[in-house]
This record gives structure tokens, sequence and C-alpha cells, in this order.
């Protein structure tokens, strides 16, 4: 058959500064990933990656070549199962690089079959989601004028973050400007369990959904804590690497919170899917800020899920491919009139 690859890596300004509880930046360092057949036809992919999970664009960088070598050597784009296999095998780590991979190769299958990734895959487009739009850290005026732009922009869900020492005073500006949205908060790990417990129950009268990993990743214990006790449903992001780490958080959470560049890949996103219904739990599928060319695919898999957040490519001041999620955050897979995952270079 003869398979071609190639990579690229590029700087993506942001919009606005974007600022959690771990820190703020201005850009995002993608790798683009390529996949052409014989007869031209070529698979769009991206990395994403974030050094808090021990990842850097330039550590993608250098794991591509051994990568797409499996992808050469296989030579069928259609073996995913033995691709995604062998570049665990390949490389045990750098998870948004094997994800650039397994969505160029995704794409590159459903353009040569001529059907949208989600009839591939058997889903039912009438079951997709809007995905929430976040609203960064900032002073309370600049969040409130990103809240005002998210709404005249047409979003229905907003993910606030949070990890300050005026969380409370965050979400009621939020709530004044915005009081009919489908809201919740993101507290990146920020909080210890007693004050988690504490921050949510004077949180629980703004009318939230739920609260995105309260603590650590790493105190368990504290995630049941406050499990346990909390006045609203509980997410787990980066308590939610792996498909190993479902049954760990079950007793934990009400929603796991999985993404593409955490767990490697399309195939183990959907396994972890499953399990999380298996243990109960409800599907989130989150995402970094990221390009249509990664985001695209993770729309696809928005029939699975009970809620999604996958705006990484709204949050760019410019994306070098569009997608199938609109201004508004509606996922309009079901408008497609493109194969694979709908990625478009613009």
């Amino acid at each position: 058959m003869g398979l071609e690859t190639s990579f690229e890596r590029r700087a993506l300004p942001l919009e606005y500064p974007f600022e959690i509880a771990r820190g703020r930046t201005t850009e995002t360092e993608v790798a683009f990933v390529r996949i052409e057949d014989d007869d031209g036809t070529t698979g769009i992919g991206a990395a994403a990656p974030s050094s808090h999970y021990g990842e850097t664009a330039a550590t993608v960088e250098a794991v591509l070549p051994d990568l797409l070598a499996v992808v050469e050597a296989v030579d069928d784009p259609h073996r995913l199962e033995r691709i995604e296999q062998r570049m665990r095998e390949t490389v045990r780590r750098n998870p948004a690089a094997r994800a650039a991979v397994s969505i160029a190769l995704h794409d590159l299958v459903g353009k040569r079959l001529e059907t949208p990734l989600y009839r591939y895959w058997g889903l039912d487009p009438a079951d997709s989601l809007e995905s929430a739009y976040t609203i960064g850290l900032d002073d309370l005026e600049t969040m409130r004028e990103k809240t005002e732009t998210a709404l005249d922009r047409g979003h229905g869900t907003l993910k606030i973050k949070l990890g300050t020492d005026r969380d409370a005073e965050i979400v009621r500006t939020i709530r004044s400007v915005a009081p009919d949205v489908r809201l919740f908060v993101d507290a990146n790990e920020a909080w210890t369990p007693r004050e988690a417990v504490a921050k949510i129950d004077r949180l629980a009268e703004f009318d939230l959904a739920f609260v995105e990993q309260p603590v650590a990743a790493d105190d368990p214990e504290g995630l049941r804590f406050v499990y346990e006790r909390s006045a609203l449903p509980i997410a787990a992001d980066e308590s939610c690497v792996t498909l190993a780490d479902i049954p760990r958080i079950a007793d934990r959470c009400d929603i796991a919170n999985l993404k593409l560049m955490k767990c490697g890949g399309l195939r183990e996103a959907k396994r972890m899917i499953h399990a999380a219904r298996a243990q109960g739990l409800e599907v989130m599928l989150g995402c970094m800020t990221e390009s249509n060319a990664s985001i695209a695919a993770a729309c696809h898999l928005a029939p699975l899920l009970d809620y999604a957040d996958l705006d990484g490519s709204l949050l760019l001041a410019d994306d070098p491919y569009g997608g199938p999620i609109r201004e508004n955050g509606e996922i309009a897979i079901d408008d497609l009139n493109r194969p694979g995952t709908g990625a478009e270079r613009r």
C-alpha cells in the first residue's frame, strides 16, 4: 500500500490569556500529523500535550518519528488495533503523541470508506451534545466580560475555573450575568478535602451541575472524603487518566472526565467510556487547548457522552483547521458533509 507520514509543530495563540489554578498561558503548542495513502487520501490528527502529565511539544516531536514508523511498518490504516498496540509497546508514555496518530488514522480510514467517523462506529448523531465553553481565571470584570461574550455567541453551557480565595464571588458574578445557562466549575486540584466540602456547600446555592476535580489527583482518599460529603456531584479529571483509573475512581466520584490527550487515542477512549458505564459513572469528554485537527475526532464520541467539554479550538485566536463544532458550542456531526473526522484545512 505504501503509507507516507509527516508532522509539523506549531504554536497557536489563544484568543484570551487562559488561567487555571496551576498557571497561565497565552498559546498552545500543537504537533499536526499527516498520514497519506497511495491514492493521495490524507488523514489529519494533532497532539496538544500537557506538561502536567509529563509531556511537552518537544517530547511529542521526539517520539513521533518512532510512532509513525510503526504506521509505515504495518502499512494498513484499517489495522487500527494492531497499530495502537504496537505504538503503546514502542512509546509507553506520551499519550498526546499517540492520540495524534490515532486521530489521523481514523480520519484516513473514514475518508477511504467515504463515511464520517460516527457512522463508522454506528453512532446516532441525534444523541449529540453541546460543548461547554470555559471561562478561565481572571479579575472579576474580565470574567464578566468573557461570560457576556460567550452568551453573545450563543453558548448555553459554561465551565468556570476556580481555585482562588474568591471562588464564591466568581461564581456569584458569573451567575448574575448568566442566570439561565447550565454551569459547572473546575478547581483543578486546588482545594484540600475539608476546604472542598465547605466551598461546595457555599457554591450549591448557584445551581451548579457538578464540581470537577476538587482535590489533588494523588489524594484518592481525599476525593472519596469529598464525594461522600458533597452537596453537588463530583467529576474526576486529573484522577482519571487511563483505563486502569476507572475502577479506582468508581466509588469516589459521579462523573469520569476523559481526554484523548490523556488516554492516548480514540480506541482507548471508547474503552474508557464503556468501562465507566459499567461502573455506574456518567461520562464527560474534555480536551486541552487544541486545534480542530484533534477536537473534530473527539466530537464524534459525543453520542456516547453525558457531558462534552470540547471547546479547545474555540479558545484559539486562529485555528488552521475547521471542524464540526460551531461557535456556540453545538457539536454538529449530523451536518457533516465530509468523511472522516470532518477536520478541514481553512
